[in-house]
């Protein structure tokens, strides 16, 4: 496992942030953290990656125990923060050796881990020109390059596409999936819902300090009512034939539809062709509408808000 977490707790004088917290990340796993401003993320990235202490839990990180090795703690992990650690009056390349220098690698063997990274991020025709000159999404790519230096298994990415354009996200979703699938275990933190969708293996939803949720993207989709299939039609005969048929389904007379409850499983689709199938209606065209982490987001968060609000991140 390389993340365990067993009831974490931190608090800031009256400001509970984290009330109980569970979490385990099995290896070569990618798993997000979700929540709203003030919800504890990037509280918890900080006390699993030793910037600050716990008040109370246990916690093992790339199986160590934090409390008693965090210096074996920070040898294993690799933490890409929300802002570029860069040094604009390096170059790329320098910047990568100055890391290669930090870690001790050695003359020989630092200069073939930079001219690997250089290569994996493609940044090898900008290697020598100061990171200065670095577009958003390239100085990203170097300052994820630079957490890799040390060749870390697990790797926290706190909020790593903020202020990116949408090439340059998507640049940045592939190279996390290229590490995930090198075996990896990344644990990230984003604001864009979409991020995690595409990404994640297991989801988890933090709200006040507490989680909610956890599981798949799909297994969370499915916890929100509101799914159905939409029916449209030619004419209103068949319209008004379909909701006989389909009783309890919501219809638009104007726009010809009706729209049917459902998980938007295959399951619940055969079904719903086979009833429609036996009153001979039919269908000009038929699209599934299930609920997304948008929904899945609003409806948790709001459900489990507290009465007071405003505790620190």
């Amino acid at each position: 496992m390389a993340i365990e977490v067993t009831g974490l707790r931190k608090a800031y004088r009256d400001k509970v942030v984290l009330d109980g917290v569970d979490l385990y990340v099995p290896e070569g796993e990618i798993f997000s953290l979700l929540g709203p401003n003030g919800a504890g993320k990037t509280t918890t990235v900080q006390i699993l990656t030793t910037y600050i202490g716990a008040d109370g839990g246990e916690v093992r990180v790339a199986g160590h125990d934090l409390a008693r090795e965090p210096g074996a703690v920070r040898a294993a992990i690799g933490v890409t923060g929300q802002f570029s650690a860069v040094d604009n009056l390096l170059t790329g390349e320098e910047n990568l050796v100055l890391m290669a220098d930090l870690h001790h690698l050695g003359r020989r063997k630092g200069q073939r881990r930079v001219g690997e990274l250089l290569e994996q991020f493609d940044l090898v025709e900008a290697a020598k020109k100061p990171v200065a000159t670095y577009s958003g999404g390239m100085r990203r790519r170097l300052d994820l390059a630079m957490t890799l230096v040390g060749s870390p298994r697990l790797i926290f990415l706190d909020e790593p596409t903020t202020g990116l354009d949408p090439r340059s996200r998507r640049t940045m979703w592939q190279i996390i999936r290229d590490l995930a699938t090198s075996g990896v275990t990344i644990f990230l933190t984003t604001q864009y819902l979409e991020e995690a969708d595409r990404l994640a293996d297991r989801i988890a939803l933090l709200n006040h300090g507490r989680l909610v949720a956890q599981g798949t993207a799909t297994e969370l989709k499915r916890r929100i009512p509101g799914g159905h299939i939409r029916l449209q039609f030619a004419d209103e005969i068949g319209l008004e034939s379909a909701a006989l048929a389909l009783r309890g389904s919501a219809r638009d007379d104007d726009a010809l539809t009706l729209n049917v409850p459902s998980d938007g499983g295959i399951r619940s689709l055969k079904t719903l062709l086979g009833r429609l199938d036996e009153q001979s209606i039919e269908v000009d065209a038929l699209t599934i509408h299930t609920p997304d982490l948008d929904d899945v987001f609003f409806a948790l968060t709001d459900r489990h808000a507290p009465a007071k609000e405003g505790n620190p991140r």
